[in-house]
């Protein structure tokens, strides 16, 4: 329910004894909800004259808004990436799955992928609300084909590409409509790439810097042309060197536009990147840091092969590679280990680590006034009126 007379008449519940994250800030105050909406309690006293159908004590524990998750390409044993007869059950077992873990918005993933691939899947991963059912789709993060051979990681080579002459037709051509495409992540260092950059984001497609051998004029460009996120920061990149720190120099450069947050992805899952990595970036632009599991279809599952993709990855302990290689190959660690992870690696406070996975995406999505926040008005967490919050006894 969402809005309308129809909310106004149903239950109010009433959330005690806990803390809540907003504005920043853990406060020892009681949330109230309605209809999937955050309520002024005020408002509900002197205007409308109604008390709490139902109370809910949470013994102590942080409410928080629900993880977004910007990059994730699978898990318990669904690969978003391979055509299957029925891609649909495949995203709504995930979503459920991932309810448990905290993230109740999702952006799944493409990797690298023949234009069949595309074709057949996009089509059937339309935008879809959470609820008790599952975490919602915000829409689908492709990320590559149109990235760098030399920094492809587990990408396959064979299926990548450069642009064309005629580069936005090329990328339809491979993608297919973009319906329900919301982040596209591509090398900017490629030829045309600022032209695809300026036509995605006219569409209000977010475009990520990644997979990519760019310098940080090359980046700073792309900035100028209207990309805003960097994905898993790095990873699959040019190193930080001290004459040209590459797509990392973006966190700190002064040649961007003017109020322009830049934001990056950072995958905390204790193999990915260093701890001391993490401080570095979250202490140079804390503001701008995502965190993303970028999880693969074993997720959930135990050591063995697995797919990802056109590609087999072999798990073993807490890491996966490209099967028969020591390529990383996305990770098996939900959200909410990354959340601990990152708090306990960078020691920044419980409200940042937070943050860091749902506010900091929401903003990056442009849908902050309605996700990432406890403010008045917000979405109650995507099913919260049945109890789906990311509670948390302790961080």
């Amino acid at each position: 329910m969402r809005g309308g007379q129809g909310a106004a008449e149903a239950r109010v519940l009433q959330f005690t004894n806990c803390r809540i994250l907003r504005g920043g800030k853990l406060l020892r105050e009681d949330l109230w909800v309605r209809g999937g909406r955050i309520l002024d309690p005020e408002k509900l006293f002197f205007e409308e004259r109604r008390v709490a159908d139902e109370r809910r004590d949470c013994g102590g524990r942080i409410l928080a808004p629900g993880f977004i998750d910007v990059q994730i390409n699978g898990g318990f044993g669904v690969d978003f990436s391979q055509a299957t007869e029925d891609v649909g059950s495949g995203v709504a077992l995930v979503a459920r799955r991932i309810l448990s873990h905290g993230v109740t918005s999702f952006c799944p993933t493409l990797v690298t992928s023949p234009p069949e691939v595309y074709h057949k899947v996009v089509p059937q991963i339309p935008v879809k609300s959470g609820g008790p059912h599952g975490a919602g789709v915000l829409g689908l993060h492709l990320e590559g084909p149109f990235i760098s051979r030399e920094k492809r990681g587990a990408h396959p080579e064979a299926h990548l590409r450069s642009f064309e002459a005629n580069a936005f037709q090329d990328l339809l051509a491979t993608y297919g409509p973009l319906d329900n495409v919301r982040i596209v992540t591509l090398a900017p260092e490629l030829g045309h790439s600022h032209e695809v950059i300026r036509e995605l984001t006219t569409r209000g497609i977010c475009v990520s810097l990644g997979h990519s051998v760019a310098d940080l004029r090359a980046a700073e460009d792309a900035v100028w042309s209207g990309a805003t996120f960097i994905t898993h920061l790095f990873n699959a990149m040019l190193p930080f060197h001290h004459r040209d720190p590459g797509i990392v120099g973006l966190l700190t450069s002064d040649r961007l536009p003017a109020g322009r947050c830049i934001f990056y992805g950072m995958i905390a899952d204790g193999t990915h990147t260093n701890p001391a990595a993490l401080r570095i970036a979250h202490r140079a632009h804390p503001q701008g840091l995502v965190l993303v599991t970028d999880a693969i279809p074993a997720l959930g599952l135990g050591n063995g092969r697995h797919t990802l993709g056109q590609q087999e990855v072999e798990v073993d302990g807490l890491t996966a590679y490209v099967a028969g290689t020591k390529t990383l190959s996305g990770s098996i660690a939900p959200m909410d280990v990354c959340v601990r992870h990152f708090l306990q690696a960078t020691g920044c406070s419980v409200e940042s680590a937070l943050e860091a996975a749902s506010l900091h995406p929401a903003q990056l999505l442009g849908l902050e006034k309605s996700k990432g926040t406890l403010d008045f008005g917000a979405d109650a967490g995507e099913g919260a009126s049945q109890g789906y919050w990311a509670a948390w006894p302790y961080l």
